[in-house]
């Protein structure tokens, strides 16, 4: 994921509500939103050269979802997968809290990475260039390549977006027309990142064109408090149109 809005504790019939947009290399392959054969309780898409996941949940609740932390220096082929954070903490019963300390501890035998997890009783946040746990407190939060609420323009523009569309009776419609969203920013508004200034543009909105890489796929997730999970992925094509659509209710 290169884009995660939530809202957690933020509405008393949703305490939880994810937006989130995967940006990724097209090349890469990758399963649309499925209930995985192998951990019947996981929904989530997958990631079919590593095998773990980017962002998922489960029938009991449990939610968790990855980004990258955008530093071109520091890139290793040889660290292990982030999708697999994502996976371990699905099929595990751990806590939160105790599920990243442990991650924590091996977290430099990955790149750099933003992780998310919760299991409805709390929501934590771990960002391997912070080093440490935290519980994400109630409210709206966003997420990029860099660490949680970092005032990126996309986080800024996210959250606000997610601010509207908790007012809404079905805040679905407004969350995907913010996911996409393909206006830039100008170029004083721009992070720097450490790519090419090309780059910084192209990476900028919430929605990422092209045909080589891109916004693969886009993800709405609500918990209700009646403990119903409503997911929709929309898959999206090189030119940002919707080719796929998946839809759950459990």
């Amino acid at each position: 994921m290169c884009l995660i809005v939530i809202a957690w504790r933020a509405r008393p019939d949703l305490p939880l509500l994810v937006a989130a947009n995967r940006d990724e290399w097209r090349d890469r392959p990758a399963e649309p939103a499925h209930w995985w054969p192998d951990a019947p309780s996981i929904l989530a898409g997958r990631d079919l050269e590593a095998r773990g996941t980017w962002m998922g949940v489960t029938r009991e609740g449990r939610f968790a979802a990855v980004t990258n932390f955008r530093d071109p220096s520091d890139r290793r082929s040889t660290a292990r997968s982030r999708g697999g954070l994502v996976t371990e903490f699905l099929v595990s019963s751990e806590s939160p809290e105790r599920y990243l300390a442990r991650v924590a501890d091996e977290a430099g035998a990955y790149n750099g990475f933003n992780l998310i997890v919760g299991d409805g009783a709390s929501l934590w946040y771990f960002g391997s260039r912070e080093g440490t746990a935290r519980a994400i407190s109630p409210g709206v939060h966003g997420l990029s390549n860099h660490v949680l609420d970092e005032p990126w323009p996309k986080v800024i523009r996210g959250r606000q977006a997610m601010e509207r569309a908790l007012a809404d009776d079905d805040p679905f419609p407004s969350l995907f027309t913010l996911l996409g969203d393909p206006l830039g920013v100008p170029d004083a508004e721009l992070p720097r990142t450490g790519v090419a200034l090309e780059w910084e543009r192209r990476l900028a909105a919430p929605l990422i064109t092209g045909a080589d890489y891109g916004t693969r796929a886009s993800t709405v997730v609500s918990f209700s408090n009646d403990r119903e999970v409503r997911f929709e992925e929309r898959t999206l094509a090189a030119d940002g149109s919707v080719s796929h659509r998946e839809t759950f209710r459990f």
